[in-house]
């Protein structure tokens, strides 16, 4: 059976209730803790029993998994469930040009020997030709499939307004599912968003509103806009799992899809950039979750990137780190400075905590444990306004952190943080050795990389996965022209 289940508050949201609730009801309660909703299912329940057949509706093949089908099943619409993803494929299709598609990852013989990787050691998987050019679109899919349902089970208001904080790949597959699904849609942008980006907003038929920082206000303007129209009415139609939890479901169809490929490929790290931190969390739980069937022996060490420009997981992670006091250390301040020059160091402190934490020390499970209650002493908005030319991971919170800490400590991966020349550096590399057209923000994890193993901790034998995931939107609009 599913539930729905605040991992912050342990509050439980059952399936078949009178409304269906986006977020943990005591969200806004001020207690501190950290409410997200989390989808929870047997491990082994729902699972495809054929081999994956690439190529395939992500949302067929996993949808016995999924909430939006244990929900339409407890209210007699299991039957209509089929038809519900078609209908919506076919009419994202009309819109886009592209569906929700699996797709293998792919060995990277050239970029590899650039990295200084050796050869077959380092894959890449291409979400720049996912739905609105990245991954965006697969969780909120998983919103839009339970939306869907909702309405038809009497669980929903009919013709809601759907509202999004974003002024990127978020926004552009927020708009491209609404136009297709014929929903009224609100997007909240800084005042800098790319002109592009708001021209093809509006030509989806979204209604934009543009948001000034204001003076005294910390965090994200169109964030805290956002805030405002979901506690006037809106539907949060978002990537950030307090806001909407099934925002983290609907994209763990990819973590199943990278276990698929990972039983036939292992690897030994995984890079994954953060920004809002849903993409990260719904990888690390799709792979966990597989891992716990059965479907995959191991789950790879997830390494997390972020930009120079705002950094705030790991800083929160040298906060849990400083927290966890481990057999023999003394009290230490928190390292607010992640340098490049300590990377060494950082990587022996984060082994030690993924030891300790296998070994199931207190201290260490104690300090995520508190994580998960006083998220204001990990979690807070940067305090300055985030610059980088990976724009798409600048946000001010990493909105779905606390998961991401316990990916790092379950599998013994870095918060890594790299600078503007890295991630310059990664994006022209990408382009020059493959054929993949991703932007500096969808080819970041290839900057963690190039970190880790230019600082000596990857070595150039170890298999590597690295996620491009957002499309060049010069390419895109060439491409649309």
């Amino acid at each position: 059976m599913v539930s729905l289940r605040c991992a912050g508050c342990a509050e439980l949201v059952p399936l078949g209730g009178a409304g269906l609730a986006w977020a943990c009801p005591r969200r806004d309660s001020g207690d501190g803790a950290d409410h997200v909703l989390v989808r929870h299912l047997e491990p082994t329940q729902g699972w495809p029993a054929s081999a994956p057949a690439w190529g395939e509706s992500p949302y067929r093949r996993f949808a016995g998994r999924l909430f939006a089908r244990h929900l339409a099943e407890a209210h007699g619409l299991g039957d209509a469930f089929e038809a519900i993803v078609s209908g919506l494929e076919d009419a994202i299709e009309a819109v886009d040009g592209r569906t929700f598609r699996t797709a293998r990852p792919q060995v990277e013989e050239d970029l590899a020997g650039i990295a200084g990787m050796g050869p077959g050691t380092l894959q890449v998987k291409d979400e720049t030709g996912n739905v609105s050019g990245s991954h965006k679109a697969r969780h909120l899919m998983g919103v839009l499939l339970t939306l869907e349902v909702a309405e038809r089970a009497g669980l929903a208001r009919v013709g809601q307004r759907l509202a999004i904080a974003s002024c990127g790949n978020a926004a552009l597959a927020a708009a491209t599912l609404a136009a297709a699904a014929k929903r009224p849609l609100d997007v909240y942008v800084p005042e800098s968003a790319d002109p592009t980006v708001v021209a093809r907003l509006g030509h989806l038929g979204a209604t934009v509103h543009p948001c000034a920082r204001r003076a005294g206000e910390a965090g994200d303007p169109s964030y805290l806009r956002f805030r405002e129209a979901v506690a006037g009415g809106a539907l949060p139609f978002s990537c950030q799992g307090p806001d909407n939890g099934l925002a983290v479901e609907g994209g763990l169809t990819l973590g199943w899809e990278l276990a698929e490929a990972l039983a036939e490929a292992p690897v030994d790290h995984l890079f994954v950039q953060v920004g809002g931190g849903a993409l990260g969390s719904a990888v690390a739980e799709g792979l966990r979750e597989a891992n716990l069937a059965g479907r995959l022996e191991k789950v790879p060490k997830i390494h997390l990137v972020q930009t120079r420009g705002a950094w705030p997981l790991a800083r929160a992670y040298a906060r849990l780190s400083a927290g966890a006091l481990l057999p023999g250390e003394k009290a230490a301040a928190p390292d607010e400075g992640w340098s490049d020059e300590r990377l060494t160091e950082h990587a022996a402190r984060a082994s030690a905590l993924y030891w300790a934490y296998r070994a199931k020390q207190p201290s260490v499970h104690t300090a995520i444990a508190q994580a998960r209650t006083q998220r204001a002493a990990f979690m807070e908005a940067w305090p300055t306004e985030p610059r980088s030319i990976a724009h798409g991971i600048l946000d001010d919170e990493t909105y779905d952190w606390a998961r991401l800490l316990e990916a790092l400590l379950e599998t013994g991966g870095l918060p890594l943080v790299v600078g503007e020349p890295l991630l310059a550096e990664a994006q022209l590399l990408a382009r020059e050795q493959t054929s993949i057209p991703a932007d500096p923000t969808g080819t970041a994890g290839l900057a963690g990389l190039l970190q880790l193993r230019r600082a000596g901790i990857l070595e150039h034998d170890e298999r590597c996965l690295v996620l491009f995931t957002g499309i060049d939107r010069e390419v895109e609009a060439a491409r649309r022209r």
